[in-house]
Protein backbone atom coordinates (compact mmCIF):
# COMPACT_ATOMS: atom_id res chain seq x y z
CA UNK A 1 0.00 0.00 0.00
CA UNK A 2 1.43 3.13 -1.17
CA UNK A 3 1.24 6.25 1.02
CA UNK A 4 -0.99 9.30 -0.18
CA UNK A 5 0.91 12.08 -2.03
CA UNK A 6 1.73 14.60 0.81
CA UNK A 7 -0.36 17.79 1.13
CA UNK A 8 0.77 20.60 -1.07
CA UNK A 9 2.32 23.55 1.01
CA UNK A 10 -0.04 26.24 1.17
CA UNK A 11 1.07 29.51 -1.17
CA UNK A 12 1.20 32.59 0.21
CA UNK A 13 1.67 35.99 -2.30
CA UNK A 14 3.07 39.00 -0.42
CA UNK A 15 3.38 42.67 -1.71
CA UNK A 16 5.69 44.70 0.13
CA UNK A 17 5.10 48.76 -0.30
CA UNK A 18 6.83 51.83 1.22
CA UNK A 19 10.32 51.93 2.92
CA UNK A 20 13.16 50.08 3.99
CA UNK A 21 11.69 49.17 7.40
CA UNK A 22 8.29 48.11 6.03
CA UNK A 23 10.38 45.73 4.24
CA UNK A 24 12.17 43.95 7.42
CA UNK A 25 8.25 44.05 9.13
CA UNK A 26 7.63 41.81 5.61
CA UNK A 27 10.68 39.74 6.32
CA UNK A 28 9.53 38.86 9.84
CA UNK A 29 5.94 38.01 8.50
CA UNK A 30 7.55 35.62 5.92
CA UNK A 31 9.94 34.03 8.20
CA UNK A 32 7.21 32.94 10.23
CA UNK A 33 5.32 31.54 7.59
CA UNK A 34 7.83 29.90 6.02
CA UNK A 35 8.89 28.25 9.54
CA UNK A 36 5.00 26.78 9.30
CA UNK A 37 5.48 25.42 6.07
CA UNK A 38 3.81 27.68 4.09
CA UNK A 39 5.84 28.62 0.27
CA UNK A 40 5.42 32.28 -1.63
CA UNK A 41 3.68 32.35 -4.55
CA UNK A 42 5.05 34.52 -7.49
CA UNK A 43 2.08 35.62 -9.07
CA UNK A 44 -1.81 36.62 -7.78
CA UNK A 45 -3.21 33.80 -9.11
CA UNK A 46 -0.91 30.79 -7.81
CA UNK A 47 -1.48 32.33 -3.97
CA UNK A 48 -3.93 30.99 -1.28
CA UNK A 49 -4.10 34.28 -0.22
CA UNK A 50 -2.47 37.90 -0.50
CA UNK A 51 -0.80 39.74 2.14
CA UNK A 52 -0.37 43.36 0.90
CA UNK A 53 1.70 45.57 3.00
CA UNK A 54 0.55 49.07 3.07
CA UNK A 55 2.36 52.32 3.24
CA UNK A 56 0.56 55.45 4.40
CA UNK A 57 3.36 58.18 5.10
CA UNK A 58 1.70 60.46 2.17
CA UNK A 59 -1.79 60.72 0.66
CA UNK A 60 0.06 59.76 -2.65
CA UNK A 61 1.28 56.71 -0.55
CA UNK A 62 -2.15 55.61 0.55
CA UNK A 63 -3.53 56.39 -2.69
CA UNK A 64 -0.68 53.25 -4.12
CA UNK A 65 -1.78 51.02 -1.29
CA UNK A 66 -5.08 51.51 -2.06
CA UNK A 67 -4.52 50.46 -5.27
CA UNK A 68 -2.37 47.77 -4.67
CA UNK A 69 -5.27 46.30 -2.29
CA UNK A 70 -7.77 46.77 -5.19
CA UNK A 71 -5.44 44.95 -7.46
CA UNK A 72 -4.97 42.12 -5.42
CA UNK A 73 -8.74 41.60 -5.02
CA UNK A 74 -9.16 41.48 -8.70
CA UNK A 75 -6.50 39.13 -9.61
CA UNK A 76 -6.65 36.62 -6.23
CA UNK A 77 -9.98 37.95 -4.42
CA UNK A 78 -8.37 36.98 -0.77
CA UNK A 79 -6.18 39.66 0.41
CA UNK A 80 -5.15 40.38 4.13
CA UNK A 81 -3.79 44.37 4.63
CA UNK A 82 -1.39 45.21 7.05
CA UNK A 83 1.34 48.22 7.57
CA UNK A 84 0.66 51.61 8.21
CA UNK A 85 -2.36 52.48 6.33
CA UNK A 86 -4.22 49.66 8.57
CA UNK A 87 -4.50 52.03 11.15
CA UNK A 88 -7.24 53.72 9.16
CA UNK A 89 -9.56 50.51 8.65
CA UNK A 90 -12.62 52.64 7.94
CA UNK A 91 -11.06 53.55 4.45
CA UNK A 92 -9.60 50.62 3.52
CA UNK A 93 -12.98 48.91 4.49
CA UNK A 94 -15.09 52.31 2.36
CA UNK A 95 -12.90 51.33 -0.63
CA UNK A 96 -12.42 47.64 -0.79
CA UNK A 97 -15.12 46.16 1.87
CA UNK A 98 -14.24 42.81 0.14
CA UNK A 99 -10.54 42.46 2.00
CA UNK A 100 -10.39 39.81 4.91
CA UNK A 101 -8.53 41.77 7.70
CA UNK A 102 -6.58 44.06 8.21
CA UNK A 103 -3.81 44.77 10.64
CA UNK A 104 -1.39 48.18 11.56
CA UNK A 105 2.20 48.09 11.51
CA UNK A 106 4.46 45.14 13.07
CA UNK A 107 1.54 43.10 14.04
CA UNK A 108 3.38 40.13 13.23
CA UNK A 109 1.03 37.17 15.20
CA UNK A 110 -2.60 38.76 13.82
CA UNK A 111 -0.78 38.79 10.56
CA UNK A 112 0.31 35.29 10.42
CA UNK A 113 -3.53 34.39 12.69
CA UNK A 114 -5.31 35.82 9.64
CA UNK A 115 -3.58 33.92 6.81
CA UNK A 116 -3.87 30.76 9.41
CA UNK A 117 -7.96 31.55 9.46
CA UNK A 118 -7.75 31.74 5.39
CA UNK A 119 -5.09 29.02 5.05
CA UNK A 120 -3.86 26.59 7.63
CA UNK A 121 -0.72 25.67 8.00
CA UNK A 122 -0.06 22.41 5.90
CA UNK A 123 2.85 21.01 8.21
CA UNK A 124 4.12 20.69 11.08
CA UNK A 125 6.34 23.76 12.08
CA UNK A 126 8.51 21.92 14.21
CA UNK A 127 9.68 19.69 11.39
CA UNK A 128 9.98 22.56 8.93
CA UNK A 129 13.83 24.05 8.40
CA UNK A 130 14.28 27.20 8.01
CA UNK A 131 17.62 29.49 7.80
CA UNK A 132 19.07 30.46 11.38
CA UNK A 133 19.37 34.43 9.56
CA UNK A 134 15.59 34.36 8.53
CA UNK A 135 13.84 35.03 5.20
CA UNK A 136 14.71 37.68 3.51
CA UNK A 137 13.45 40.05 0.63
CA UNK A 138 17.26 41.62 -0.10
CA UNK A 139 19.79 40.39 -1.84
CA UNK A 140 22.24 37.82 -0.04
CA UNK A 141 25.46 40.13 0.28
CA UNK A 142 23.05 43.20 2.44
CA UNK A 143 20.20 43.49 5.00
CA UNK A 144 18.16 45.78 6.85
CA UNK A 145 18.48 45.70 10.75
CA UNK A 146 15.90 47.45 12.49
CA UNK A 147 16.40 48.57 16.11
CA UNK A 148 13.89 50.15 16.97
CA UNK A 149 10.37 51.03 16.17
CA UNK A 150 8.49 54.14 16.23
CA UNK A 151 9.27 57.80 16.68
CA UNK A 152 9.04 60.73 19.76
CA UNK A 153 9.01 63.66 17.64
CA UNK A 154 6.41 65.57 16.80
CA UNK A 155 7.19 66.52 12.98
CA UNK A 156 4.25 68.81 11.78
CA UNK A 157 4.31 67.08 8.10
CA UNK A 158 4.62 63.16 9.60
CA UNK A 159 1.94 60.60 11.08
CA UNK A 160 4.32 58.39 11.66
CA UNK A 161 3.91 58.19 15.58
CA UNK A 162 0.48 58.24 15.51
CA UNK A 163 0.82 54.77 13.33
CA UNK A 164 3.84 53.49 14.45
CA UNK A 165 3.66 54.68 18.30
CA UNK A 166 6.32 55.89 20.33
CA UNK A 167 10.30 54.71 20.34
CA UNK A 168 10.53 51.51 21.17
CA UNK A 169 13.86 50.18 21.22
CA UNK A 170 14.81 46.56 20.65
CA UNK A 171 17.80 45.20 23.30
CA UNK A 172 21.25 45.84 22.68
CA UNK A 173 22.20 42.12 23.05
CA UNK A 174 18.86 40.97 20.56
CA UNK A 175 20.37 43.06 17.63
CA UNK A 176 23.91 42.13 17.90
CA UNK A 177 22.96 38.57 17.98
CA UNK A 178 20.84 38.88 15.04
CA UNK A 179 23.57 41.08 13.23
CA UNK A 180 25.59 37.75 13.84
CA UNK A 181 23.24 35.73 12.24
CA UNK A 182 23.07 37.68 9.06
CA UNK A 183 27.04 37.75 9.06
CA UNK A 184 27.45 34.37 9.16
CA UNK A 185 24.93 34.02 6.66
CA UNK A 186 27.10 35.70 3.99
CA UNK A 187 25.58 38.88 4.63
CA UNK A 188 28.53 41.97 3.56
CA UNK A 189 26.69 44.86 4.37
CA UNK A 190 24.29 46.20 7.35
CA UNK A 191 21.75 48.73 7.08
CA UNK A 192 21.08 50.19 9.98
CA UNK A 193 17.40 51.69 10.27
CA UNK A 194 14.76 52.71 12.66
CA UNK A 195 12.20 55.85 12.51
CA UNK A 196 15.18 57.75 14.60
CA UNK A 197 18.07 56.12 14.80
CA UNK A 198 19.72 58.18 16.55
CA UNK A 199 17.13 58.36 19.35
CA UNK A 200 17.86 54.58 20.10
CA UNK A 201 17.73 53.18 23.62
CA UNK A 202 16.68 56.71 25.21
CA UNK A 203 13.41 54.56 26.25
CA UNK A 204 15.19 51.80 27.56
CA UNK A 205 17.26 54.16 29.77
CA UNK A 206 20.12 52.91 27.69
CA UNK A 207 19.60 48.79 29.65
CA UNK A 208 22.73 47.38 29.27
CA UNK A 209 21.99 43.36 27.62
CA UNK A 210 24.56 40.23 27.45
CA UNK A 211 26.69 39.83 24.52
CA UNK A 212 29.16 36.99 25.01
CA UNK A 213 28.82 37.58 28.22
CA UNK A 214 29.56 41.44 28.17
CA UNK A 215 26.96 43.96 28.67
CA UNK A 216 26.41 46.23 26.06
CA UNK A 217 24.24 49.27 26.92
CA UNK A 218 21.31 50.06 24.48
CA UNK A 219 23.34 53.53 23.35
CA UNK A 220 23.78 54.72 19.88
CA UNK A 221 27.37 54.71 20.03
CA UNK A 222 27.31 51.82 21.72
CA UNK A 223 25.60 49.33 19.73
CA UNK A 224 27.49 51.13 16.89
CA UNK A 225 30.81 50.07 17.85
CA UNK A 226 29.50 46.69 18.80
CA UNK A 227 28.44 46.40 14.70
CA UNK A 228 31.67 47.62 13.48
CA UNK A 229 32.98 44.44 15.53
CA UNK A 230 31.96 41.80 13.20
CA UNK A 231 34.13 42.83 9.91
CA UNK A 232 31.13 44.02 7.56
CA UNK A 233 29.84 47.25 6.41
CA UNK A 234 27.96 49.37 8.40
CA UNK A 235 25.89 51.63 6.83
CA UNK A 236 23.98 53.78 9.34
CA UNK A 237 20.17 55.50 7.94
CA UNK A 238 17.41 58.08 9.14
CA UNK A 239 20.03 60.00 12.16
CA UNK A 240 18.43 62.47 13.89
CA UNK A 241 21.53 65.21 14.29
CA UNK A 242 21.70 64.82 18.28
CA UNK A 243 24.70 66.22 19.46
CA UNK A 244 25.84 62.44 20.20
CA UNK A 245 25.65 61.61 16.74
CA UNK A 246 29.30 63.65 16.94
CA UNK A 247 30.90 60.93 18.86
CA UNK A 248 30.08 58.03 16.40
CA UNK A 249 32.32 60.62 13.41
CA UNK A 250 35.65 58.86 15.04
CA UNK A 251 34.79 54.94 14.56
CA UNK A 252 33.97 56.35 10.41
CA UNK A 253 37.16 57.70 10.69
CA UNK A 254 38.84 54.74 11.74
CA UNK A 255 37.14 52.34 9.59
CA UNK A 256 35.21 50.51 12.19
CA UNK A 257 31.84 51.62 9.98
CA UNK A 258 31.34 53.23 6.87
CA UNK A 259 31.81 56.81 6.84
CA UNK A 260 28.25 57.50 5.73
CA UNK A 261 25.31 59.28 7.50
CA UNK A 262 21.55 59.40 6.45
CA UNK A 263 20.42 62.65 8.05
CA UNK A 264 17.45 64.10 6.93
CA UNK A 265 17.65 67.95 7.04
CA UNK A 266 14.38 68.59 5.55
CA UNK A 267 15.03 72.49 5.12
CA UNK A 268 17.49 75.03 5.99
CA UNK A 269 15.37 78.20 6.26
CA UNK A 270 14.89 79.02 9.91
CA UNK A 271 11.32 79.92 9.38
CA UNK A 272 9.96 77.06 7.53
CA UNK A 273 12.00 74.49 9.62
CA UNK A 274 10.11 75.73 12.58
CA UNK A 275 6.62 75.11 11.12
CA UNK A 276 8.09 71.94 10.49
CA UNK A 277 8.71 71.35 13.84
CA UNK A 278 12.43 70.57 13.25
CA UNK A 279 16.03 71.70 14.65
CA UNK A 280 16.32 75.53 13.28
CA UNK A 281 20.03 75.98 13.84
CA UNK A 282 21.32 75.70 9.82
CA UNK A 283 24.49 77.95 10.38
CA UNK A 284 25.39 75.20 13.84
CA UNK A 285 24.79 72.36 11.33
CA UNK A 286 27.04 74.06 8.63
CA UNK A 287 29.60 74.05 11.14
CA UNK A 288 29.20 70.68 12.63
CA UNK A 289 29.23 69.10 9.36
CA UNK A 290 32.63 71.05 8.82
CA UNK A 291 34.12 69.08 11.89
CA UNK A 292 33.25 65.95 11.04
CA UNK A 293 35.12 66.25 8.01
CA UNK A 294 37.88 67.47 9.45
CA UNK A 295 37.73 64.42 11.56
CA UNK A 296 36.79 62.06 8.42
CA UNK A 297 37.52 63.71 4.87
CA UNK A 298 35.64 60.83 3.38
CA UNK A 299 33.00 61.41 4.99
CA UNK A 300 29.67 61.00 2.89
CA UNK A 301 26.10 62.45 3.76
CA UNK A 302 22.66 62.27 2.49
CA UNK A 303 19.85 63.68 3.41
CA UNK A 304 16.25 64.78 2.07
CA UNK A 305 14.57 68.10 1.73
CA UNK A 306 10.74 68.91 1.47
CA UNK A 307 10.32 72.14 -1.01
CA UNK A 308 6.99 74.13 -1.07
CA UNK A 309 6.14 73.62 2.31
CA UNK A 310 3.38 75.92 3.53
CA UNK A 311 4.40 79.45 4.17
CA UNK A 312 7.91 78.90 2.43
CA UNK A 313 8.61 82.17 0.98
CA UNK A 314 11.28 82.40 -2.48
CA UNK A 315 13.70 83.95 0.24
CA UNK A 316 13.13 80.90 2.41
CA UNK A 317 13.54 78.94 -0.79
CA UNK A 318 16.99 80.52 -2.00
CA UNK A 319 18.28 80.35 1.39
CA UNK A 320 17.68 76.64 1.48
CA UNK A 321 19.95 76.43 -2.19
CA UNK A 322 22.61 78.87 -0.84
CA UNK A 323 22.57 75.84 2.16
CA UNK A 324 23.04 73.70 -0.08
CA UNK A 325 26.13 74.76 -2.19
CA UNK A 326 27.74 75.52 1.31
CA UNK A 327 27.30 72.07 2.43
CA UNK A 328 28.14 69.95 0.02
CA UNK A 329 26.08 67.09 0.30
CA UNK A 330 27.08 63.63 -1.40
CA UNK A 331 23.43 62.45 -2.02
CA UNK A 332 19.70 64.46 -2.20
CA UNK A 333 16.61 63.35 -2.14
CA UNK A 334 13.71 65.65 -2.42
CA UNK A 335 10.24 65.74 -1.95
CA UNK A 336 6.99 67.65 -2.73
CA UNK A 337 5.27 68.84 0.18
CA UNK A 338 1.88 67.15 -0.12
CA UNK A 339 -1.41 67.26 3.10
CA UNK A 340 -1.32 64.32 4.56
CA UNK A 341 -4.35 63.07 6.06
CA UNK A 342 -3.94 63.74 10.04
CA UNK A 343 -1.04 65.93 9.75
CA UNK A 344 -0.82 69.12 11.74
CA UNK A 345 0.38 71.11 8.82
CA UNK A 346 -2.28 70.35 6.62
CA UNK A 347 -3.54 73.72 9.01
CA UNK A 348 -0.82 76.01 8.03
CA UNK A 349 -1.20 78.97 6.62
CA UNK A 350 0.36 79.86 3.28
CA UNK A 351 0.35 76.40 1.20
CA UNK A 352 2.86 76.99 -2.10
CA UNK A 353 0.74 76.51 -5.72
CA UNK A 354 1.71 73.04 -7.31
CA UNK A 355 3.31 74.85 -10.43
CA UNK A 356 5.69 77.10 -8.03
CA UNK A 357 6.64 73.30 -5.94
CA UNK A 358 7.58 71.50 -9.28
CA UNK A 359 9.41 75.21 -10.06
CA UNK A 360 11.50 75.03 -6.96
CA UNK A 361 11.94 70.91 -7.13
CA UNK A 362 13.60 71.20 -10.47
CA UNK A 363 15.98 74.33 -9.14
CA UNK A 364 16.84 72.52 -5.75
CA UNK A 365 17.53 69.20 -8.50
CA UNK A 366 19.69 71.42 -10.54
CA UNK A 367 21.66 73.21 -7.85
CA UNK A 368 22.40 69.55 -6.23
CA UNK A 369 23.44 68.19 -9.71
CA UNK A 370 25.86 70.47 -9.95
CA UNK A 371 27.69 69.72 -6.62
CA UNK A 372 27.15 66.33 -6.79
CA UNK A 373 29.16 66.03 -10.13
CA UNK A 374 32.35 68.73 -8.55
CA UNK A 375 32.02 66.00 -5.34
CA UNK A 376 32.44 63.04 -7.50
CA UNK A 377 34.80 64.35 -10.27
CA UNK A 378 37.42 64.86 -7.42
CA UNK A 379 37.16 60.73 -6.73
CA UNK A 380 38.73 60.24 -10.82
CA UNK A 381 41.68 58.89 -10.34
CA UNK A 382 41.63 57.52 -6.71
CA UNK A 383 41.43 53.94 -5.88
CA UNK A 384 38.43 52.75 -3.47
CA UNK A 385 36.51 49.47 -2.12
CA UNK A 386 33.38 48.66 -3.45
CA UNK A 387 30.65 45.91 -3.26
CA UNK A 388 29.51 44.19 -6.13
CA UNK A 389 25.43 44.15 -6.26
CA UNK A 390 24.89 43.05 -9.95
CA UNK A 391 26.55 41.26 -12.87
CA UNK A 392 25.21 41.47 -16.50
CA UNK A 393 26.73 40.91 -19.85
CA UNK A 394 28.45 44.20 -19.88
CA UNK A 395 29.96 44.14 -16.79
CA UNK A 396 29.59 44.79 -12.87
CA UNK A 397 27.74 47.31 -11.15
CA UNK A 398 28.84 47.84 -7.45
CA UNK A 399 28.48 50.52 -4.82
CA UNK A 400 31.13 52.30 -2.66
CA UNK A 401 31.24 53.11 0.69
CA UNK A 402 29.13 56.28 -0.20
CA UNK A 403 26.22 54.58 -1.73
CA UNK A 404 23.22 53.06 -0.08
CA UNK A 405 21.57 50.58 -1.96
CA UNK A 406 18.57 51.47 -4.47
CA UNK A 407 18.39 55.19 -3.33
CA UNK A 408 22.07 56.40 -4.53
CA UNK A 409 24.46 56.24 -7.12
CA UNK A 410 26.60 53.00 -8.59
CA UNK A 411 30.15 52.45 -9.59
CA UNK A 412 30.31 50.88 -13.02
CA UNK A 413 32.77 47.92 -13.82
CA UNK A 414 32.52 47.53 -17.35
CA UNK A 415 33.78 44.20 -18.85
CA UNK A 416 33.82 42.31 -15.53
CA UNK A 417 31.55 39.73 -16.17
CA UNK A 418 33.29 36.68 -14.12
CA UNK A 419 32.30 38.91 -10.60
CA UNK A 420 29.83 37.73 -8.47
CA UNK A 421 27.26 39.59 -6.58
CA UNK A 422 28.55 40.47 -2.81
CA UNK A 423 32.61 40.32 -4.49
CA UNK A 424 34.71 43.14 -2.79
CA UNK A 425 37.61 45.09 -4.81
CA UNK A 426 39.53 47.62 -4.99
CA UNK A 427 38.88 49.60 -8.37
CA UNK A 428 40.21 52.79 -9.82
CA UNK A 429 38.64 55.44 -10.69
CA UNK A 430 38.64 56.60 -14.31
CA UNK A 431 35.25 58.66 -15.14
CA UNK A 432 32.33 60.57 -13.19
CA UNK A 433 29.21 62.09 -13.89
CA UNK A 434 26.65 63.61 -12.09
CA UNK A 435 25.66 60.43 -10.05
CA UNK A 436 28.15 57.54 -10.70
CA UNK A 437 30.97 56.80 -10.88
CA UNK A 438 33.16 54.38 -14.01
CA UNK A 439 36.26 52.15 -12.94
CA UNK A 440 38.69 49.36 -13.62
CA UNK A 441 39.55 46.63 -10.63
CA UNK A 442 43.39 47.80 -9.10
CA UNK A 443 46.10 45.80 -11.40
CA UNK A 444 43.84 45.11 -14.41
CA UNK A 445 46.10 45.75 -17.41
CA UNK A 446 48.91 46.77 -15.39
Amino acid sequence: MTAPDPKPAPKVGFVSLGCPKALVDSERIITRLRAEGYELSADYRGADVVVVNTCGFLDSARAESLDAIGEALNENGKVIVTGCLGVDEGRIRAEHPRVLAVTGPHQYERVVSEIHNVVPPAHDPYLDLIPPEGIRLTPRHYAYLKISEGCNNKCSFCIIPSMRGKLASRSAGDVIAEAERLVEAGVRELLVISQDTSAYGLDLKYAASDWNGTALKARFFDLTKALGSLGVWVRLHYVYPYPHVDEVIPLMAEGHVLPYLDIPFQHAAPNVLKAMRRPGHQEKTLARIKDWRAICPDLAIRSSFIVGFPGETEEDFSLLLDWLREAKLTRVGCFKYEDVEGAASNALEGHVPQQVKDERFARLMETQKQVSADLLSSRVGCEIEVLVDEVDEEGAIARSSWDAPEIDGCVFINGETELEPGDMLKVRIEHSDEYDLWGVPVGAGE
